[in-house]
């Protein structure tokens, strides 16, 4: 039975199968939109709430109202709901950024390791080069040949007879 710092045994950690979740970007997205889907739900359901508590709060008179009167009396309830609606907006578009940068981390994190691998190769190309023998073409100085080499013309002379690049 392994231990953590504070000396509880693993199976009693209530945290850890969150830390699983959060160490696979996969699990982390599909877990927010369990969460998204709620949030929406209740968000829907609070919509319906809040037209039926604005057509009730507007329609209830009192002998003696003037013109408006329920209407501004209905104010204060439609301004709680709409406050809860625009942070339930808030929330769901945080749970898709959320699992959207995850994502983004993850594979900013393979790029990353696979630019310091290709930064090391570069490296290690650099202070090993490797040596490359030069075209051999005995007995044919001047005269051109299919593969030339460093046998070229050897005066301004014979530039005339060199192959153009």
């Amino acid at each position: 039975m392994s231990t953590e710092n504070n000396g509880q045994p693993f199976f009693d950690d209530p945290h850890a199968a969150l830390r699983e979740i959060a160490r696979n970007p996969d699990a982390y997205a599909h877990y927010l939109a369990d969460f998204h889907r709620v949030v929406l739900d209740m968000r829907a359901k609070l919509e319906i709430l809040q037209r039926e508590a604005r057509v009730h709060c507007r329609g209830v008179r009192v002998d003696g109202d003037k013109w408006g009167q329920a209407f501004l009396r209905s104010f204060p309830v439609e301004n709680s709901l709409n406050g809860v609606l625009k942070d339930l907006k808030s929330a769901t578009s945080g749970l898709e950024k959320s699992a959207h940068k995850r994502h983004a981390h993850d594979e900013k994190v393979k790029e990353v390791k696979k630019g310091r691998k290709e930064k090391a190769q570069l490296k290690a190309r650099k202070n090993n080069p490797t040596l490359q023998a030069a075209p051999e073409n005995p007995g044919q100085q001047g005269a051109q040949s299919p593969n030339p080499g460093y046998g070229g013309p050897t005066s301004i002379c014979n530039l005339d007879r060199r192959e153009s690049a």
